[in-house]
């Protein structure tokens, strides 16, 4: 196992955490890794039922993650609707949406070939 490898984990598990903390729902974990030409080798994609859980499971993830590993995203997007919001993790891209943008851009659809992972939801 490699340096990066246990990295990438380590992220992957504060992004799990992160969005379990918050409730996030449907938690869709999509492996790009035997995907040739992908930016990444792992989305994350999860959803909130309102602008304000969305919002908060982004934070979450933003803090869980930085708490476990120290990372900062690269890069985020979309805190200011809260429609879809992205954290760029490098390696990991996670996207949390609304409901209905998740189901109108149905990522796991397009990303069908990979090898998908759902996440059992605590009741």
């Amino acid at each position: 196992m490699t340096k990066e490898t246990t990295e990438t984990e380590k992220i992957l598990d504060g992004v799990l955490e992160g969005i379990q903390r918050i409730k996030g729902k449907e938690i869709t974990i999509v492996d790009l890794n035997t995907i040739n030409h992908t930016e990444c080798g792992y989305f994350v994609i999860c959803h909130g039922t309102s602008t304000t859980q969305a919002n908060s499971i982004a934070q979450s993830v933003e803090e869980t993650v930085r708490e476990a590993t120290g990372v900062d995203a690269w890069h985020k997007d979309g805190y200011r609707n809260s429609i879809w919001i992205l954290l760029d993790y490098g390696d990991i891209m996670v996207h949390v949406f609304q409901k209905d943008a998740r189901d109108f851009y149905n990522l796991e659809g397009l990303w069908a070939d990979a090898k998908t992972t759902k996440i059992k939801e605590d009741n």
